[in-house]
């Protein structure tokens, strides 16, 4: 949940990318690293194994300026997309203020898509959360690609409630932001809902 510090003046938010594996949610993340101010911006944090996956967690702090007085930074996390690393995406999602889902458009990824968003919903009930509260946006990703399913399709099959969705191309940074500003804007208003 979202860490106020009172003596720092300070709000900090927790948004995590999840995920089929190979999604792009690293992808989004190194966009936003890179595009974004140096004094905007913490560290990047990647770690990953010798095929140059994703193994734990993407941590990139980000400074939106101040709400009411306080410094509100937001902490992007992505989860490892890989099924066998499902203890760590339990891990991340501890202390979550909000989700994208960031789904592979291509037509052979559908099935990989359903299972992360019902792995998410598990995940979420274990941890004590429940999709249908927390902030949440839809990412649909790939969209230069070929061989992809229709966004009609995908948002049939994939949408959880009425959650905003952003056709991207991660890798080219198309809707890299929009998703991440509306994502940190939900946020916000569910911190202010709550103080």
């Amino acid at each position: 949940m979202t860490f106020i510090n009172y003596a720092a003046r300070e709000i900090n938010c927790k948004i995590v990318y999840y995920g089929p594996g190979l999604g792009g949610k690293t992808t989004n993340i190194q966009f936003i690293y890179d595009k974004t101010n140096p004094t905007a911006k913490g560290k990047l944090i990647s770690l990953a194994t010798e095929t140059d996956r994703t193994l734990f967690f993407d941590f990139l702090p980000l400074d939106l300026g101040t709400v009411k007085g306080f410094k509100v930074r937001f902490h992007l996390y992505t989860v490892p997309g890989q099924v066998f690393y499902d203890a760590s995406r339990k891990l991340i999602l501890r202390g979550v203020d909000a989700i994208i889902m960031v789904a592979d458009s291509q037509v052979e990824r559908m099935d990989a898509n359903e299972e992360a968003v019902y792995n998410l919903k598990s995940n979420l009930k274990e941890q004590g959360y429940d999709l249908a509260t927390l902030p949440y946006v839809l990412q649909l990703n790939k969209r230069d690609l070929p061989n992809i399913s229709p966004s009609e399709e995908m948002i049939r099959i994939l949408r959880q409630k009425e959650e905003p969705v952003f056709e991207a191309v991660a890798s080219k940074g198309v809707g890299v932001f929009d998703t991440l500003k509306t994502c940190a804007k939900l946020t916000l208003q569910e911190l202010r809902r709550n103080t």
